[in-house]
């Protein structure tokens, strides 16, 4: 038996945004607003705000996750929602914001401490109302049952997966993601490949994620390069939003497998942003996969392209390069062009392989690894050449 997830409601497509009010306002006459100051200088907190005024809430904003989301900015945003009595939270912004939002919706119905929840506790009560709204086309947050906080104390980040962490209601308008600067397309439109790729080969995939995993690695090999490349081109923007809304449910149902089990203690350790991290490991680590992967990499690139013949070994391998060449094209250094220093890298290398494995991320994988296994993965990440 399968089983699958997903928000409350979807809102998908152009000017999906204007049923904003109408969404919040079935939930409560308050409204925690939780963003970022990128946000704010967009122009988007504005017609948030207004979008939800003119509905007759009040409103009242978080302006605090610009970076990777972490337990500080979880309980700076929670004071913020209890001290004015809020009874819904709107996010708008990146996998930051959305996550962060998703952290403050269970804690305040559930209490504690957000890492609690990476433990033992679970949350047996309501979330409070979240409605979430991407301008990234990347982490599929708006439509998974996981948030990923940092732990500033233990410099770890905590995957945590529960039913409750769902938004409510997602509303993706493409149109949003039109002012999405080249760097942060490419490494947002990894991240979801990332996703797609690792839930239709994931020990825990099922049929349904598959149809989802394929249907979003179609659009970004399709489409990534040419978002890339213009900004500005709606139908590549559109296409992106989809893809990445699609491999959310994917693997938020299937799980992700070695690359994100890896991209984290690189995260938590070197703060290097979580789309790039994933799309610095990619190619390392599917050549690590590939012997244990051949049939579902082989269908990938026959769904793909149906025309070419070969073996399934010749198709997986094609496959494997069309990512390496993608990469190329969309500018992705290797760990030490991103500017990790040797010695530091080096000195982590054990903590970051047992973090990873301690993820649970890594036994999804086609290929288990090893403890050592990882390490020299990092080390091969580190320098690796297309």
């Amino acid at each position: 038996m399968n089983i699958f997830e997903m928000p409350q409601k979807l809102v998908y497509g152009k000017d999906a945004l204007k049923n904003l009010g109408d969404c919040a306002k079935q939930h409560g006459d308050k409204v925690l607003i939780v963003s970022d100051q990128v946000m704010e200088k967009l122009g988007y907190l504005d017609t948030i705000t207004k979008n939800l005024e003119q509905a007759g809430l009040q409103t009242v904003s978080y302006l605090g996750a610009n970076t990777e989301p972490s337990d500080i900015y979880v309980d700076e945003a929670l004071t913020l929602f209890n001290d004015n009595q809020c009874e819904v939270i709107v996010t708008v912004g990146g996998g930051s914001c959305i996550d962060t939002a998703k952290a403050v919706a269970v804690v305040a119905t559930n209490g504690g401490y957000i890492g609690d929840y990476m433990k033992d506790k679970i949350a047996t009560k309501a979330p409070v109302p979240l409605i979430a709204i991407p301008t990234t086309a990347g982490t599929g947050s708006e439509v998974t049952d996981v948030t990923v906080i940092n732990d500033t104390t233990h410099h770890i980040k905590m995957m945590i997966k529960q039913s409750a962490f769902l938004p409510k209601v997602a509303l993706v308008d493409p149109a949003l993601t039109l002012t999405s600067p080249q760097n942060v397309t490419a490494a947002t439109g990894l991240d979801a490949l990332c996703h797609s790729m690792e839930s239709y080969f994931s020990r825990k995939a099922q049929p349904m994620t598959q149809t989802f995993s394929l249907a979003a690695i179609e659009k970004i090999m399709s489409y990534l390069e040419q978002a890339y490349q213009d900004g500005s081109n709606f139908e590549a923007r559109n296409a992106m939003s989809l893809a990445a809304t699609q491999a959310g449910l994917a693997f938020s149902n299937a799980s992700v497998t070695l690359i994100h089990g890896m991209s984290r203690p690189i995260g938590s350790l070197f703060h290097v942003p979580h789309g790039i991290s994933n799309a610095m490991l990619l190619p390392a680590v599917l050549d690590y996969t590939r012997d244990a992967a051949i049939e579902p990499l082989s269908e990938i690139q026959h769904h793909l392209h149906p025309e070419e013949t070969g073996t399934s070994a010749e198709l997986a391998d094609r496959f494997i390069q069309s990512v390496k060449e993608l990469c190329q094209k969309l500018a992705i250094p290797n760990l030490k062009d991103w500017g990790i220093e040797e010695k530091a890298f080096e000195d982590a290398l054990d903590k970051m392989a047992e973090d990873a494995l301690a993820s649970g991320s890594p036994s999804n994988n086609p290929k288990i690894p090893t403890h050592d296994e990882i390490v020299e993965l990092y080390r091969i990440c580190y320098t690796y050449k297309y």
